[in-house]
């Protein structure tokens, strides 16, 4: 693969990584999934550019690096954050109480709030 032809895959993957973001931001799952094969699709071809690249090739490969980081970060934020949502509203919708021993009973009806039991 010569240098141009490098170049011009490089630019590509770039602005595929950039849909891709988007892609997430607007919640447009179907094209997020086709921005993300084509990218993978991309970077199986695309290779680690070697030793002796041009430094625009080395400063390229560099941008999408950290644009691709930064997508992974969003993802993985966003991620947490669904997880976290999901534990609060699994969590019991009625605190503990006291049985006939003194002891303290649980109720069994936990995580109402996502069974629709209110």
């Amino acid at each position: 693969m010569n240098g141009s032809e490098l170049r011009e895959r490089l630019q590509r993957l770039l602005e595929l990584i950039l849909r891709e973001r988007d892609c997430a931001r607007r919640m447009a799952m179907d094209e997020l999934q086709a921005a993300v094969a084509e990218k993978e699709a991309m970077l199986r071809s695309i290779g680690q550019p070697g030793e002796d690249a041009d430094p625009e090739v080395r400063g390229l490969a560099e941008r999408i690096r950290a644009e691709n980081r930064r997508n992974a970060f969003l993802f993985w934020s966003t991620l947490k954050w669904v997880r976290e949502s999901m534990g609060f509203f699994g969590q019991q919708a009625v605190p503990t109480g006291y049985g006939a021993a003194g002891t303290m009973v649980g109720n069994a009806n936990s995580g109402m709030i996502l069974s629709g039991r209110v």
